[in-house]
């Protein structure tokens, strides 16, 4: 059982705490950290894909984020991002590699197997620098399919356009991607 901490509109821990599976079944605001890894490959910039396992319960086979993952409850933002990094892909990072790209909230509902599913997230991003070939990475996998480099603005168009099956919000590209201008990378 996966236990998160409830937070504020500003994503600060109103000190309770709840399920995961209740937190979706009842939209209860939680945290998650999304981490975005690229490379720089002749002159452009690459994004990291990751392929979400075919027996996930949410969007199977579909492209998603590098490396994310709910909070649990007493951790914070990057504590969290690092910790998935190790699990889903096998890398270990330090704290002063994530680059903090800013902070959204997601209020999204659907239905999953059948039963309704309220997601309120107030999510951390951040781009982590790493320049290695998909074989280099460990993954979980009963997280991770496959991982898949593509390049940032080809997948900013081809997730705009559903060019590519994906669960990726376009805004949070947009989001990398002036994070990438705004950091001392120098690229």
């Amino acid at each position: 059982m996966e236990i998160l901490d409830i937070v504020d509109e500003y994503g600060n821990p109103t000190g309770k705490t709840v399920e995961r599976k209740k937190a979706h079944e009842e939209g209860i605001m939680h945290r998650t950290s999304h981490v975005w890894i690229l490379r720089k490959v002749k002159g452009k910039v690459q994004i990291l894909l990751q392929k979400r396992a075919e027996a996930k319960e949410s969007f199977p086979g579909c492209y998603d984020i590098s490396s994310a993952g709910h909070i649990p409850a007493g951790m914070d933002f990057v504590e969290s991002a690092i910790r998935e990094l190790q699990e889903e892909l096998g890398i270990s990072v330090s704290a002063d590699e994530l680059i903090f790209c800013g902070d959204r909230t997601v209020i999204w509902d659907d239905s999953f197997c059948g039963r309704p599913f309220h997601d309120r997230q107030y999510t951390r991003v951040f781009i982590l620098w790493r320049d290695l070939d998909e074989g280099e990475f460990i993954l979980q996998k009963e997280e991770v399919d496959s991982l898949l480099w593509m390049d940032l603005d080809e997948c900013i168009t081809a997730v705009e356009n559903n060019k590519i099956v994906h669960c990726i919000f376009p805004g949070e590209l947009k989001m990398v991607k002036e994070g990438i201008k705004n950091s001392d990378t120098g690229l």
